[in-house]
């Protein structure tokens, strides 16, 4: 296997440190062969959408987890421990995720990595913080920060610096004025709304037409023949991937021939396919992770994604994988503590991965920047190359 990326951690306060390694009993959701101080193995679960329009979020997440764990696994595990991953399809349903969350906790997980649906992970939320099970989600509505929970972080940035980004480059340095915006009513689609109009807002300019439309819809003639009467110069996208590509499509066919931008859904090969790649051709995109190929740690990692799986990582399986690797290296440095103690110890842990530098604040979040990419020829290259 190979090594990446590099860890630096800082050291945790002496008090929650022998906490961590003379714990006596377990935190709710630990059975008695996991945990702090039991030598069986770790139970960690994986949960996400593993059917539904929202699958291919939730494998490719399960995939950049499972790459990681057994990169520990084969090296002797947690602290001699070996991990255990299991994934849980949520089905891209909040009461299916609210259930799941339940059973994890009874069947003695100390840990959760997922999910990529905010909805979802908002909803299993209070379930977790009750049953003090530390939850590394990869959704990035700001609904999740404004929770406050201790056992939630992010292992990616909140549309805030997604769509702050994304207004800069449109606005600041290509100097539109001219914005349409269509997005849906799901919590995916709201917090980008919300936040991408804010920026505009910081700036002075109202979208020339603000259009919402649900999460299962298919046909978006009627919001779009509003947006071309506009007569915008880029309209901002507010979906998850497979019904940005449908409004793109739809788009093309009516004849609207400016581009979309948009954050991390229009970056990835579902949105890309489903569009079109000439559809697609010039959509801006705001994401932490544009590329494969934007430094030797994403190529490492990118060859070994590709060995295990025989396809390309994109950004969800990078997420993944870091916030796989936080969750074990708090795990090590805690002596394998469980509820409170684990919650801190992922707090403390600073970490050089894949996305940028991790440190966790009060709210969870852990990564606050992005980088500007275009789609070209069906792939995302840096802005200006």
């Amino acid at each position: 296997m190979f090594n990446i990326p590099r860890l630096r951690v800082t050291a945790l306060t002496a008090g929650v440190l022998a906490a961590g390694l003379t714990a006596a009993c377990g935190a709710p959701g630990e059975s008695k062969d996991s945990g702090s101080g039991g030598s069986g193995p770790i139970k960690i679960a994986v949960v996400d959408a593993q059917s539904g329009q929202l699958s291919s979020l939730g494998k490719w997440e399960h995939k950049g987890a499972k790459l990681a764990v057994d990169e520990w696994n084969a090296k002797g595990g947690v602290n001699g421990r070996k991990i255990q991953l299991d994934v849980f399809d949520d089905q891209g349903d909040p009461t299916v995720g609210t259930n799941l969350a339940r059973k994890i906790d009874s069947q003695g997980y100390i840990a959760m990595l997922g999910t990529a649906e905010s909805a979802v992970t908002i909803a299993m939320a209070p379930s977790l913080r009750q049953a003090e099970i530390p939850n590394i989600a990869s959704g990035q509505s700001p609904g999740m920060v404004a929770l406050k929970s201790p056992f939630l972080f992010l292992n990616g940035p909140t549309s805030t610096t997604y769509d702050e980004t994304l207004a800069e480059y449109v606005v600041d340095q290509k100097k539109m004025k001219k914005i349409a915006m269509i997005s849906n009513n799901g919590s995916y689609g709201k917090g980008e709304h919300d936040a991408f109009l804010k920026a505009l807002g910081d700036r002075g300019l109202k979208p020339v037409t603000d259009q919402v439309v649900t999460t299962d819809q298919k046909d978006f003639s009627a919001q779009l023949t509003k947006i071309r009467q506009r007569s915008p110069e880029v309209i901002f996208l507010g979906a998850e991937e497979v019904e940005s590509g449908l409004i793109v499509k739809q788009a093309r066919d009516l004849g609207i021939t400016v581009p979309f931008a948009g954050a991390a859904p229009q970056g990835t090969p579902v949105y890309r396919d489903t569009a079109g790649v000439k559809n697609a051709e010039g959509t801006i995109v705001s994401s932490p992770y544009l590329s494969n190929d934007v430094s030797e740690a994403s190529k490492r990692f990118a060859a070994a994604y590709k060995a295990a799986y025989g396809e390309d990582a994109e950004l969800h399986g990078a997420k993944a994988y870091d916030g796989a690797q936080i969750l074990l290296t708090a795990l090590k440095n805690s002596g394998v503590a469980t509820g409170r103690k684990l919650a801190d110890a992922i707090r403390a842990v600073r970490y050089q991965g894949l996305l940028g530098d991790f440190a966790y604040d009060g709210t969870g979040v852990g990564i606050k920047a992005t980088t500007i990419g275009i789609m070209k020829n069906g792939t995302v290259v840096e802005a200006g190359t």
